[in-house]
Parts: structure tokens; sequence; C-alpha cells
């Protein structure tokens, strides 16, 4: 059943627009996904859908009224709203008219730890969405177990990592942890290496072997690691810098990391 929304003033429009901010995204533990395809992925996945608010433009859209056949199979509360209130609503320039509201995921990192048996990625103070969300999204194709974000990186519930993800979010944990040192014991204690990347050393990320429980730790785009958890670091790997240019963007050197990994493990198994 659909049913019609024809002001602003409404509650559940009122409620949507707070969740455009981190602090009210915070407050109930909800957030927003737009796009006809990330919602096909929540709803393939089998993730809870609060409700959908959509246009009449969706109609328009390729895949459109059959994505919204399939929300309303799946007897999901769907409110038709006005392009007006709608676009005001949107994150994006040139939306395709659906937006879902979902809650948030709580993952226990003690849980996933125990109940994981390979790769991990833990995110120290990255501060680009698009680079977080690219990070998830390549972590996800590498099979990595989990991402786990320390405090100081970038809301993963914000809009523009959400959308870098595409979909990536759905598919396996991603953990919003405690500091990083905090997190760094932790994996310590269950005996998973960890290898950062950094300048001062002379190992090479494709030196090191990862045919076991590992972590790896990428830092800040500007600063990097930071250097007490080089200090606990069990491997410093670099990646080679052969041209002029002096770094990565994080998001590729991530990806160069775990595909590393993921060669490594292919190569185990021939």
């Amino acid at each position: 059943m659909i049913l019609k929304i024809n002001s602003s003033d409404n509650g559940t429009i009122k409620h949507v627009r707070e969740l455009k901010k981190k602090k009210y995204r915070q407050k109930y533990s909800e957030y927003i996904v737009e796009g006809i395809r990330i919602i096909r992925d929540a709803l393939a996945s089998n993730k809870k859908i609060q409700y959908i608010l959509f246009d009449e433009k969706l109609y328009t859209v390729a895949g459109g009224e059959a994505l919204l056949n399939d929300l309303m199979g799946n007897n999901i509360k769907i409110y038709e709203i006005p392009n007006k209130i709608y676009m005001n609503l949107s994150d994006t320039q040139n939306p395709q008219g659906i937006m879902a509201i979902l809650p948030m995921e709580d993952y226990d990192l003690d849980h996933v730890l125990d109940d994981s048996k390979d790769l991990f990625l833990v995110l120290d103070r990255v501060q680009d969405p698009g680079n977080l969300g690219t990070i998830i999204r390549t972590a996800d194709a590498a099979g990595f177990s989990a991402v786990i974000l320390a405090k100081g990186c970038v809301d993963l519930y914000n809009l523009k990592t959400i959308r870098s993800t595409m979909g990536s979010i759905f598919h396996f944990p991603i953990i919003q942890g405690d500091e990083t040192m905090d997190i760094i014991k932790k994996l310590k204690s269950k005996d998973i290496k960890i290898v950062s990347t950094s300048l001062e050393t002379e190992k090479y990320y494709d030196e090191v072997n990862y045919n076991e429980r590992t972590a790896f730790i990428i830092g800040n785009e500007a600063n990097g690691v930071l250097e007490e958890v080089l200090e606990y670091s069990d491997e410093l790997v670099k990646i080679p810098m052969m041209g002029k240019a002096e770094s990565l963007n994080a998001s590729i050197a991530a990806s160069i990391m775990m595909y590393e990994a993921v060669r490594q493990k292919r190569n185990q198994k021939i």
C-alpha cells in the first residue's frame, strides 16, 4: 500500500530532513540510502528497511516501477511525496526519485574477531567520504572479513560515503570502533598480525606473508598512521614510488595492500 504525504511539515518528512545531519543519525540510529541500485541491494541483502519515500519521477527511470512493486511485495511502508519535497530531501543533483530509511547495524568487535578467520582492515582517521566508501567497496571485493573504523574517521553514514560503497555497506561487518590504539591492542590480544604502512621502512608490501590472520592499518590521508600504532605494529611496509609523486591516495594504497593479500591466497591454492 502506498500512502501519500503532501506537506513538508509532515512528521515523517521532518524526521528524514533531520537524518541528513550526523547528530540526528546517531540520535535515532537510522540513516538514508538513495537510488534504485542501492535500495535493491539492501533488499537482496535482507536488510530491514524502515520505510520508503519516492516521487513521480521514479516511474520514468529504468527499473523504478519494478523496484516499487518488489518493495510493496515485501510489506514495506511506502510514501509518495511531491517532487518539490523530494528534491529538498535529496542529496544528489539528478535523483532517481527514491530513498529508503534503514536502522544502523551494531556489530560487536569481539564477536567479529572470534567468528572471522582471515583479513581485517583498520582505518585510522580517514577523512574523505569518497575514500572511505571506495576502501569499503574494495575490502568487500577482496573478501576481507571486516572493516574497522577508528574514532576520528569520517561518518560511515555520510551520504557520499554510502554512495561510494556501491552497496558493499550491506555485505559484511563495518565496525565503528574505539581509539585506534585500543583497537590495535584488541587485535593483538587475538593473535592478529598488525601491518602498517610507513615511509620509514625498507620492507615493501609484497615482502610480507599475509596467509595468516592479519590486519592492515591505513592511516590519515595527510598524516599517515599514528606513531604509537607504528611502534605496536608487527610489520611496517611501504609501496614503491618509482615516479615523482610523493604519495598515493589512501583508497589506492589500501587497494594495493589488500590485493597483495588476495594474490598470496590465490597462489596458496594453486
